[in-house]
């Protein structure tokens, strides 16, 4: 297997230094201090962007390689068709304090816990700032109508390990209503996570029921972020479970599943006891979540695809005509 194919299903090891860093830079400042995201970012943003109507923000995978992230991204728009300048490619990058240390960067540069920006933990320096902070600042540059008067539609997107990210944020997002008291309509393209955020101490059970787990058997396994309990520090202060919930229910939500990606050994598959209540491999897990969310909102507008042929690779679902469907609302023709 090819280095590039090893990125793209995510079976390289994680926990060693990114080989690029994205060349952008965006300050986040929250109560709690300042720093820079490195990003890649398809325009100018800093000048007034008249002619984008349509912008798509797509997280990396465990392995930080935000490059290749970025170059799927344009390989899925040119797949869309029409006319490119007319979408925007977003693609963070969260990195960890080894990415830091090897690439001698500034010490305002944000950085997390291998890890810990997939459920929304506060970096680890400069300041303890949310990963969906991060997220935030971004939405929130993307809802000034004096750099972006003909915006549309601004996507939230992730495969694997961003996949995790994006669905988190989907249930704790601060900064939606930046974008929508605009007219600009905000979805979210989930492909491929791990796991996923459960309402209450349900989880799958046999012939596709749902029952209370016990918790004796995996203490932890309601807490966040697989889970409600211990919510990190970015929930708002007073949001319950019953207001987040409803709230992710009503959002424009669409997960994308392999096929294919049902292998419960895969070695970037959550193995946790947590994550193992949910289902025995991704493919399982998100069919079986589908049908929680189903369940207890029987009218949901949500949309869970499975892309055949596919397994836990990132380019061959938002490049196959359902992923690219998914992220530039076309038929992929």
């Amino acid at each position: 297997m090819t280095l590039h194919l090893q990125q793209d299903d995510e079976r390289a090891p994680n926990e060693r230094p990114v080989s690029v860093v994205a060349p952008h830079r965006l300050t986040v400042t929250t109560p709690a201090g300042s720093g820079v995201v490195p990003l890649y970012l398809g325009c100018d943003w800093n000048q007034p962007q008249p002619r984008v109507r349509h912008a798509v923000v797509l997280m990396h995978g465990r392995l930080r390689n935000a490059d290749a992230y970025f170059e799927l991204a344009q390989q899925a728009r040119a797949a869309a068709g029409g006319d490119g300048e007319k979408t925007l490619l977003i693609v963070p990058q969260f990195l960890a304090a080894a990415d830091v240390d090897a690439h001698r960067l500034t010490p305002d540069t944000l950085h997390w816990e291998w890890t810990g920006w997939m459920g929304g933990d506060a970096a680890l320096g400069p300041a303890p700032i949310s990963s969906f902070a991060a997220l935030d600042a971004i939405v929130e540059r993307l809802a000034r109508r004096d750099s972006f008067p003909s915006l549309e539609t601004v996507v939230i997107a992730g495969h694997s390990g961003g996949g995790q990210v994006a669905q988190r944020y989907a249930v704790l997002t601060r900064a939606e209503g930046r974008l929508t008291s605009q007219g600009v309509a905000l979805r979210y393209v989930i492909a491929n996570p791990s796991s996923y955020v459960y309402f209450d101490a349900l989880r799958p059970a046999a012939e596709g029921g749902f029952a209370p787990f016990d918790g004796a058997h995996c203490p932890g396994f309601n807490d966040w972020k697989y889970g409600l309990n211990r919510l990190p520090a970015y929930a708002r202060a007073g949001d319950g479970v019953l207001a987040l919930e409803d709230a992710y229910a009503r959002r424009d939500v669409t997960v994308l599943l392999g096929s294919l990606d049902c292998d419960p050994e895969h070695p970037a598959l959550d193995r946790s006891c947590a994550a193992q209540t949910q289902g025995p491999h991704r493919l399982g897990r998100g069919l079986a979540y589908a049908r929680y969310m189903k369940m207890r909102h029987p009218s949901l507008g949500h949309r869970t695809v499975v892309v055949d042929g596919f397994g836990h690779d990132g380019k061959g679902i938002f490049c196959s005509p359902q992923g690219v469907a998914a992220l530039f609302d076309r038929t992929g023709k």
